[in-house]
């Protein structure tokens, strides 16, 4: 059976949890403008964007865009698969040790 994104998701949210991370879940509206990662996060003090797909899930131009955006202003964002591909991207960045298992 396919995984969910959602379930995809709340992986991610609680392996957030487990790391101290401030996060929040974007769902999307009418008041607000399309594209932005489905999670945004503050990560030892770093703005965090994170697009969660599920697998073979396709990213969208806007949301290409939009994790550009964020890069070039100095925060880090990607798009996720799993939550390995958080801790493996995290780690990438700097945000986590080498070595953190959380």
């Amino acid at each position: 059976m396919a995984v969910l994104e959602k379930q995809i998701e709340n992986q991610i949210k609680r392996y957030l949890d487990s790391i101290g991370a401030y996060y929040l879940k974007v769902h999307g509206s009418m008041y607000q403008p399309a594209g932005i990662p489905d999670i945004l996060a503050c990560i030892n003090g770093t703005f965090v964007g994170i697009e969660v797909k599920r697998q073979h899930g396709v990213v969208s131009a806007l949301q290409k865009a939009n994790i550009r955006k964020i890069e070039k202003a100095g925060g880090v964002a990607f798009v996720a698969y799993s939550v390995e591909d958080v801790q493996h991207a995290l780690r990438l960045s700097g945000l986590l040790p080498e070595q953190s298992k959380a």
